[in-house]
């Protein structure tokens, strides 16, 4: 059961007003929001990840030679404490997750497209990095997809198999984590090739059927995946845009209702939450709805704890909107709260 105050934590970028990552406190009953405090000092702490335990917060700075700092996050005043930094041993990381055992942490590193396995200490600390993969290739937009550019990872149920798309190759790029020893190799399907010039960023697992689905940024798609035996196969490839839009514009985040009934996916340029319905049986995307977000450039989203409601983050116009989701239609309707933080990128409940 969840609480009905539950804190939100927003990654930004400080290349204007500010201060680095805010802590608010979300009533989900009403959907509104409560600042509680700001963490300082840190450059474009952009992208965060919470320990299973909920006592630490890993929060990455996307910078030329880029950190990770761990942090204890105190429950009653809503502080996050620093505990130590380390290198990610690779530029502008943009994203980052934890494993299951809470023992590993894992950063992907956008400039300079290779990942990261950073051990996690007895105290919460995370360890110097023990192991980087470097990806390798390029594909047909000369503007975008020169090198490899790892956009995030994605650790499956089983805690062994982990996806890590890359924007830059056009390619979901397969692997195994031991946990026990802290090791990853590649899959014996070592990766899943998209459409050249796709650009695949974000990825999210259906939370009880054999389904993955990954956003294009590039192409404004998404493609629906069987998942099975660590393997991923392609079976639908589905617009994100309306048919007569014909204006520029990249996909950014990607999630699922805990039911596993809806799909939703954030457009910049078109600056909408597109909403599908998801088939049971088939894992078929329908399409439902384009919400508009009440900003420009949605980045991240996420779902409340509750599931009664869907905040958004807005990098362009410095604000993030709450919108309530009917759990029976999926839909979205604006619920005219707002709140103003300049430059939001991610946004993480705990």
């Amino acid at each position: 059961m969840f609480a009905q105050n539950t804190y939100l934590f927003v990654g930004t970028y400080t290349q204007k007003e500010s201060k680095g990552v805010y802590i608010f406190q979300f009533d989900t009953d009403k959907g509104s929001l409560t600042p509680i405090s700001i963490t300082k000092n840190m450059q474009n702490p952009s992208f965060l990840t919470i320990s299973p335990n909920r006592k630490f917060v890993y929060v990455v700075e996307e910078t030329a030679k880029g950190k990770v700092n761990t942090f204890r996050f105190e429950e009653k005043s809503g502080q996050l404490i620093l505990l130590n930094t380390q290198s990610v041993n690779g530029d502008y990381p943009c994203h980052i997750t934890i494993d299951k055992t809470g023992k590993w942490v894992i950063v992907g590193n956008y400039g300079s497209g290779n990942f990261s396995l950073l051990p996690v200490q007895a105290d919460g600390s995370l360890g110097k990095a023990t192991q980087s993969i470097q990806h390798e290739g390029k594909s047909i937009n000369l503007s975008r997809q020169e090198a490899p550019h790892v956009h995030s990872i994605n650790i499956g149920k089983n805690n062994k198999d982990v996806f890590v798309v890359d924007l830059g190759i056009d390619k979901i790029m397969s692997y195994q984590l031991d946990s026990k020893i802290g090791k990853i190799s590649a899959a014996n399907t070592p990766f899943t090739e998209v459409k050249a010039g796709a650009g695949p960023r974000h990825f999210a697992f259906h939370p009880n059927k054999a389904y993955a689905y990954a956003i294009l940024e590039l192409n404004s798609t998404i493609v629906s995946l069987y998942y099975k035996d660590s393997k991923l196969t392609q079976f639908q490839t589905i617009s994100t845009l309306p048919e007569d839009y014909k204006e520029e514009n990249s996909c950014a985040d990607i999630h699922i209702s805990s039911d596993g009934k809806f799909l939703y996916g954030s457009n910049r340029g078109h600056d909408s939450i597109v909403v599908y319905s998801i088939n049971p049986q088939t894992g078929q995307l329908t399409f439902i709805q384009h919400q508009p977000v009440q900003g420009k450039t949605p980045r991240n989203f996420v779902i409340d704890p509750s599931g009664n409601f869907l905040l958004v983050a807005n990098q362009n116009t410095d604000n993030i909107t709450v919108f309530k989701r009917d759990k029976k239609t999926g839909k979205l309707t604006y619920t005219g709260t707002e709140i103003k933080v300049s430059m939001p990128v991610c946004l993480k409940f705990k």
